[in-house]
C-alpha cells in the first residue's frame, strides 16, 4: 500500500490551494475580471493546450524554454503547455475574430504552466489575469490598460501601487544607425542592462563619439518619469528616437491626468522580459509585497513582428496580486440544525449567509455549529451568534 504522505507530495513549483484561499483567489480573480468589462473588454477563454508551431513562433519564440512540450496522440504533432495567456489571445483576435471592429477589447483569466520558476516567483504554475488591447497605434490605448489596470487593483484592496515606464525600442532606434556588428551589439546590452557606465564606455571606439554620450546620457535617464523625460529632451537624439521618446511623454500625460497621485517612474533603457514588445512598456509593483504584480506593454499582434497589428497588452500575476491583499474575510455561515424546513435554509442563502445542514440528529446543535466553524446558528428560526 502507498503511504498516504507520498499522495501528498507535488512536484516542485506546484501546490493544492486550501480553503479558503482557493476561494479568495476566485473572487478576486472575477473581480478583476469585473472592472475590465467595465471598460468594453470582453472575455475569451482559450485552450490550456495549442500546436507547438501557434505558441512558439513570432513573438511566442522568447518562450520556448518556458514551455512543456508534449505529443498529441491524436494528430501526431508537437503540443505545448502554455506558458502565457497573451499570445494566445492575440492569435484569437487575428483568427477567429479578424472581422470584428477595432480596436479589439478582449480579457482572460487562467491558468499556465512554466518548466522552471525564478527567485521571485518559484511557482511554476500560478493564473494570469490579463487584458488585450488590439488594433490602435495611439498612445491612449496605452494609457487606457495602464489606468484600467490600476483601478482594478486598488478596488481590489490593493495599496501603494507604483508603476514603472519601460520603452525598450528606444536604445534600438539609437543603434540602427550604427551599423554594429552582433558581437558588439551583445557587449552593449549586455553593459546597459547592468546600468555599466564603464562597459559602454569601453565600447567608444565602436559607437563613436555622438552615441556614447546619448547612451550614457540614457543610463542615467532613470527615476520619476517627468525627470526621465528631461533628461531624454536634452540629448541629441535620432528622429527614430526623438519619436519613442515623444510616445512615452504622450503615455505619461495620460497617465498622470487619469491618476495624477500615482508613483510613476521610469527606465529609459530597461529590457530584459521586454524582448518582443515594440514600443512602451509598464511594471505594477506595490509596497505591501515584493516582486511584480503585472506588466505588459505594446506589441504586434499575430506574427509576432511588423505585419502583426498593433497592441497594447495586461497580465497581472494571482499569486503576487493575492500576496498584496489583507486575506479572506470570515463570511457569514450559519448551522441549520437537521429537521429545519427547506424554505427557511432558502431564505437564509438569499440574504447572502452560507447555510451548513446538520447531519446527525442526536449531535448537539450548538456543539456542531462550533466544530463545523460557523459563525451562528438558527435557534426558533432567528440566526444567534456562537
Amino acid at each position: 500500500m502507498s503511504d498516504p504522505a507520498d499522495k501528498a507530495l507535488l512536484p516542485a513549483g506546484m501546490s493544492d490551494v486550501l480553503p479558503p484561499y482557493a476561494g479568495f483567489e476566485a473572487d478576486a480573480r472575477e473581480r478583476l475580471i469585473s472592472s475590465f468589462v467595465g471598460y468594453g473588454y470582453e472575455r475569451v477563454k482559450p485552450p490550456l493546450i495549442e500546436f507547438e508551431e501557434n505558441l512558439l513562433t513570432g513573438s511566442g519564440v522568447a518562450l520556448y524554454d518556458q514551455t512543456f512540450r508534449l505529443m498529441d496522440p491524436v494528430s501526431q504533432r508537437m503540443m505545448g503547455v502554455r506558458s502565457d495567456m497573451t499570445l494566445q489571445v492575440a492569435r484569437i483576435a487575428t483568427t477567429r475574430l479578424k472581422n470584428a471592429p477595432r480596436p479589439l477589447r478582449l480579457g482572460y483569466a487562467g491558468e499556465v504552466l512554466r518548466v522552471k520558476g525564478s527567485q521571485l516567483r518559484p511557482e511554476r504554475q500560478f493564473g494570469q489575469v490579463g487584458a488585450e488591447l488590439i488594433g490602435t497605434e495611439s498612445p491612449t490605448g496605452d494609457k487606457e490598460v495602464i489606468l484600467m489596470a490600476v483601478e482594478a487593483l486598488e478596488h481590489l484592496g490593493v495599496e501603494d501601487l507604483s508603476v514603472d515606464l519601460g520603452l525598450p525600442t528606444l536604445v534600438p532606434a539609437v543603434c540602427q544607425v550604427l551599423g554594429l556588428d552582433e558581437g558588439v551589439m551583445s557587449r552593449l546590452r549586455l553593459a546597459l542592462d547592468r546600468k555599466d557606465d564603464a562597459g559602454v564606455s569601453a565600447l567608444a571606439g565602436q559607437l563613436g563619439g555622438r552615441a556614447e554620450k546619448i547612451l550614457l546620457g540614457m543610463l542615467s535617464a532613470t527615476g520619476q518619469a517627468e525627470d526621465v523625460l528631461g533628461i531624454l529632451d536634452g540629448l541629441d537624439l535620432p528622429a527614430a528616437a526623438q519619436a519613442e521618446r515623444t510616445c512615452l511623454s504622450e503615455v505619461v500625460k495620460g497617465i498622470r491626468a487619469g491618476a495624477p497621485n500615482l508613483t510613476l517612474t521610469a527606465d529609459a533603457v530597461e529590457n530584459r522580459g521586454f524582448e518582443y514588445h515594440t514600443g512602451v512598456t509598464f511594471t505594477i509593483f506595490s509596497s505591501a509585497v515584493r516582486g511584480e504584480l503585472g506588466r505588459g506593454g505594446r506589441y504586434r499582434a499575430g506574427n509576432g513582428d511588423e505585419q502583426g497589428e498593433p497592441a497594447t497588452g495586461l497580465t497581472l500575476f494571482m499569486d503576487s496580486v493575492l500576496r498584496a491583499l489583507a486575506g479572506p474575510v470570515s463570511p457569514k455561515k450559519i448551522f441549520i440544525p437537521s429537521g429545519t424546513p427547506a424554505d427557511a435554509a432558502r431564505t437564509l442563502r438569499g440574504e447572502g449567509w452560507i447555510t451548513i445542514e446538520g447531519m446527525n440528529y442526536d449531535a448537539s446543535p450548538e456543539n456542531e455549529a462550533r466544530r463545523m466553524n460557523c459563525t451562528h446558528l438558527l435557534i426558533d428560526g432567528k440566526p444567534r451568534e456562537v
